[in-house]
């Protein structure tokens, strides 16, 4: 087990509490890496006809009433600009045999959707086939968090296909005990 102290100085009449002790970024990871998620890939259109697509697994429900999601994207994404307030995206929670289209989204390259399937809604958002919930969003509100952008979506519509889900715990790709 790993603790974490707070430094105290006593200056005078005075007592100074350092409220955020230095955390090592690694062990902070790992700690994070204990707390299994759901994968999910987080698509929006593009510019032009190429769509976007991102792997992420910060992603959570936020409110039922409105139906609130959120997620993050960090600040250095080249696709940051597709999540400006009001535009549309999709989060598609994968199923456990999408691995390889959560590798493919995860990685930088010049054309993430070779080779999915998909639809497009609407509003040109790429729904994947397959992903066992599809939530069509729009961003209601963002945030600069530390080195992330924080995304609030209120889902506007939803599609599902419950199966096994895939999940991420220390870092790897993990699967339900049975």
């Amino acid at each position: 087990m790993t603790t974490v102290s707070t430094n105290v100085a006593v200056e005078g009449d005075t007592v100074a509490a350092n409220l955020a002790p230095a955390i090592d970024p690694r062990e902070l990871r790992d700690a994070l890496g204990l707390f299994a998620t759901g994968v999910t890939v987080v698509t929006a259109p593009g510019s032009g006809d190429q769509p976007i697509g991102i792997t992420a697994n910060s992603f959570s429900s936020l409110s039922l009433d409105p139906p609130l999601v959120l997620w993050s994207l960090a600040l250095r994404s080249p696709s940051i600009d597709a999540f400006a307030e009001g535009q549309p995206f999709a989060i598609n929670i994968l199923q456990r045999e999408q691995e390889a289209l959560a590798l493919q989204f995860a990685r930088p390259t010049d054309d993430k959707f070779k080779n999915v399937e998909y639809a497009l809604n609407g509003y040109r958002v790429p729904l994947l086939e397959g992903a066992q919930a599809q939530l069509e969003c729009t961003v209601e509100f963002t945030r600069v968090l530390g080195d992330h952008l924080l995304i609030v979506g209120r889902v506007e519509a939803m599609n599902t296909m419950p199966s096994e889900p895939l999940l991420f715990y220390r870092g790897a790709f993990a699967q339900l005990g049975t």
